[in-house]
């Protein structure tokens, strides 16, 4: 099945979706997400991610590299790798593919920014032998109550963190922490080991049980000089702009993909429920809410689509986007917020066309409900985005 985010793929990006697909059909098809997530609190408590091996197959599909350079191991099939990027997440979202896909594609294009100096993190990383994820909590109010990482620096020239956070993707499973505080000089950015002294990592109950979020508690974690990415203050507070476009872009494209299916499966189950003696489909009123939800799925992948077209043009995968960051970055809160609302909206919207068995635990359908919820507050809410994005252009 494939989601179309895309208005005219190029036969490159078909076949990195085709093949993507496939993947997913072979090693985590949906019956497998449901049962991984059957354990004991589903997947963010009891049971078992997926293994090495998977994360390894998604590495050699191009997953984790698309934001990165072909000089670092990366490369895209387009040249505008933020684009195929978003394509991939919206087939991972059609099937509910666990793993932090937003969070390590963004650590991957920080790390990229770094050249030479984080090689061997970056190698390890693109090829799916490590997993990262992007530690942020509540600066700049992005993930209110979550917490705060706070940085000082020590009398040793190097740093120490102390915070807690909660809400990470993924944290309790990776290797590698990319780690947004504040600093002596301001916004500070760090990479930190998992196993770390002082790091303490554990999983949490969610929402969403297809996933597995966590919470990172830093407590006198020590760290070099060589453990900051990029310049600390104003450089920094720039590139978090275009981290926060890229985590949206992908959130965002990842629930188009849950919406694009849970309403494939609702016209389906219009077709075929019948009550008195014609399909419920046939009926006005399911009409007109099947409809409408359609026009909010394709107004979705329109705006999904355009932010990441935008965003990641005139990047070479190695450091922010070019040309047109300003611009992409805009359309990255748009796309976030009008996805975050639509999304739930069209989840209820589908729950009125499935009708009881939409909430038993049998049906699919909470599952796609769950992973919308979760994704409309991931990487900040929509009223966050629109507040952001009216700063941005000057609209109070």
């Amino acid at each position: 099945m494939s989601v179309g985010l895309l208005a005219s793929a190029t036969p490159e990006q078909e076949l990195l979706l085709d093949s993507s697909s496939r993947f997913i059909e072979r090693t985590m098809p949906l019956p497998s997400v449901r049962e991984l997530a059957a354990g004991e609190g589903g997947l963010a408590v009891g049971a078992g991610g997926p293994d090495a091996r998977y994360h390894e197959a998604a590495g050699s599909l191009g997953w984790f590299g698309m934001l990165v350079g072909e000089e670092h191991g990366g490369g895209t099939v387009s040249g505008n790798g933020l684009l195929d990027a978003a394509a991939v997440a919206a087939e991972r979202g059609a099937v509910l593919q666990p793993g932090p896909f937003a969070a390590a594609n963004v650590v991957a294009h920080l790390l990229a920014a770094e050249g030479p100096r984080r090689r061997e993190a970056l190698a390890g990383l693109v090829a799916g032998r490590a997993r990262a994820t992007w530690v942020v909590g509540d600066v700049a109010g992005l993930t209110p109550g979550a917490g705060e990482i706070v940085a000082a620096e020590d009398d040793g020239g190097g740093f120490r963190l102390d915070g807690d956070v909660r809400h990470v993707p993924d944290v309790a499973d990776c290797d590698l922490l990319a780690v947004t505080a504040h600093g002596p000089r301001g916004l500070t950015q760090f990479l930190v080991a998992a196993d770390t002294p002082g790091v303490q990592t554990r999983r949490m109950a969610s929402l969403d049980i297809t996933r597995r979020p966590g919470a990172a508690r830093f407590h006198d974690v020590r760290v070099g000089a060589d453990a900051v990415l990029g310049v600390p203050g104003d450089a920094t507070a720039a590139r978090f702009e275009w981290q926060v476009g890229i985590a949206a872009v992908l959130t965002a494209a990842e629930s188009v993909g849950a919406m694009h299916h849970d309403l494939e499966a609702a016209v389906e189950h219009a077709g075929t429920r019948i009550a008195f003696g014609r399909p419920i489909g046939s009926f006005q009123a399911v009409k007109h809410l099947l409809a409408d939800l359609s026009l909010s799925l394709e107004m979705a992948k329109a705006v999904v689509s355009a932010a990441a077209e935008s965003l990641g043009s005139g990047s070479s995968g190695s450091g922010p986007p070019g040309s047109g960051a300003r611009d992409g970055v805009d359309l990255a809160h748009a796309a976030k917020a009008f996805v975050a609302e639509h999304g739930v909206e069209l989840a209820h919207g589908c729950f009125q066309v499935f009708g009881g068995v939409g909430y038993t635990w049998e049906h699919d359908h909470h599952l796609f409900m769950r992973r919308l919820a979760a994704d409309a507050v991931a990487f900040g809410s929509a009223q966050w985005h629109r507040a952001r994005l009216g700063e941005r252009i000057g609209v109070g």
